[in-house]
């Protein structure tokens, strides 16, 4: 039985870096991994895919010779691969021989994992327990850029697109707030990271909209979405930096608790995943503490590096003694492998 990762979300949310990041991840854990790439618009990869796409249709070579726009052309793409599925298994069976994880990358439009039905027929194919399938134990891990969370009105709208996900594709489910590490580039966090993958008690969240015209105006409104997804009551975030193992060894220990491989054993038939994991709605303290260890070393660090710099700034400038200090050099980062910008003191990989 294959066990492995379905990585979804919007264009922009990091599923090939992470998808690259896992990878290296799990090849140093000293597991089998294979990753899959199911985006033909995605022609530069950081990996090289042990199936890829683009082998069976081209995305350019659809959207001129069916004159479709790239949205258009991307779903032509997925219905081609769903009516082709028989070089999909081929190409996998190696894999499965091999018994290896996988990693597939899928594309970025939202349709396709919120209301396309071919992209669910694939679904069905891939990880369906129904005769006739192939019955892979996937879970589907959801990329949201945690950048949005610096925008009450975008978290939102974050969280009905996490929520329409679930429903529409009935797969074990993680949610999961990508690039937490850029957060500061962004803008500041109305509260700690922790509120924001919690996802409880919105009432907060819509009190630091502020009383601008657009917020006053659809108060009602956003106050109607927030009551909808905390009825619910399925979404919670795990917070990821691709660099820190720390994150990564919690996000791969949630994934595999839903997918079944903890429990899979040679001798024994897969024990089914904990019904919370199967709506993605699991949240323990180690969630909570690892957002906060998160924050601690991404968000306040940045913005106590930036305070640094205004004071250093100052002081070249000349202070009140008219002194003039030398600036301080900043670090470059050394051009490599993810793993190799992880930070030391992040702690020893865990054994595999």
């Amino acid at each position: 039985m294959v066990f492995g990762q379905l990585v979804i979300g919007p264009p922009g949310s990091g599923k090939t870096t992470y998808c690259h990041g896992m990878q290296q991840y799990l090849s140093a854990l000293g597991r089998r991994v294979a990753t899959v790439n199911l985006d033909p618009a995605n022609d530069v990869l950081p990996y090289t895919p042990d199936v890829d796409v683009a082998e069976l249709v081209c995305l350019d070579t659809v959207m001129e010779e069916l004159h479709l726009g790239p949205n258009g052309g991307m779903l032509y793409c997925m219905e081609y691969l769903v009516a082709n599925l028989d070089w999909l298994k081929e190409k996998l069976q190696p894999l499965v021989d091999s018994n290896s994880y996988l990693l597939i990358d899928c594309p970025g439009q939202v349709e396709l994992f919120t209301q396309h039905q071919g992209f669910k027929q694939l679904l069905t194919a891939l990880a369906g327990q129904q005769a006739g399938s192939w019955g892979h134990r996937l879970t589907a891990v959801h990329l949201v850029d945690a950048h949005l969370a610096t925008d009450a009105s975008k978290y939102i709208s974050a969280l009905l697109l996490s929520l329409s996900t679930m429903l529409h594709m009935e797969l074990p489910h993680v949610n999961v707030l990508s690039k937490v590490d850029l957060v500061p580039q962004y803008g500041q966090l109305a509260f700690s990271l922790e509120y924001y993958t919690e996802v409880q008690d919105l009432s907060y969240l819509l009190a630091s909209m502020g009383g601008g015209p657009f917020s006053a105006r659809y108060r009602k409104l956003s106050e109607a979405l927030a009551g909808l997804v905390e009825g619910y009551g399925l979404l919670g975030f795990t917070p990821l930096a691709v660099q820190d193992r720390k994150s990564m060894a919690r996000l791969l220990a949630l994934v595999d608790k839903a997918n079944g491989a903890v429990y899979a054993k040679l001798d024994a038939p897969p024990v089914a995943a904990p019904a919370e994991l199967l709506v993605g709605a699991a949240h323990s303290a180690v969630d909570d503490e690892l957002a906060a260890d998160l924050q601690d070393r991404y968000i306040d660090a940045e913005a106590k590096h930036v305070e640094t710099d205004v004071s250093a700034s100052s002081a070249a400038r000349g202070g009140l003694d008219g002194s003039r200090k030398p600036p301080v050099p900043q670090a470059s980062l050394v051009a490599g492998s993810v793993l190799e910008r992880i930070p030391e003191h992040s702690g020893a990989l865990p054994p595999g």
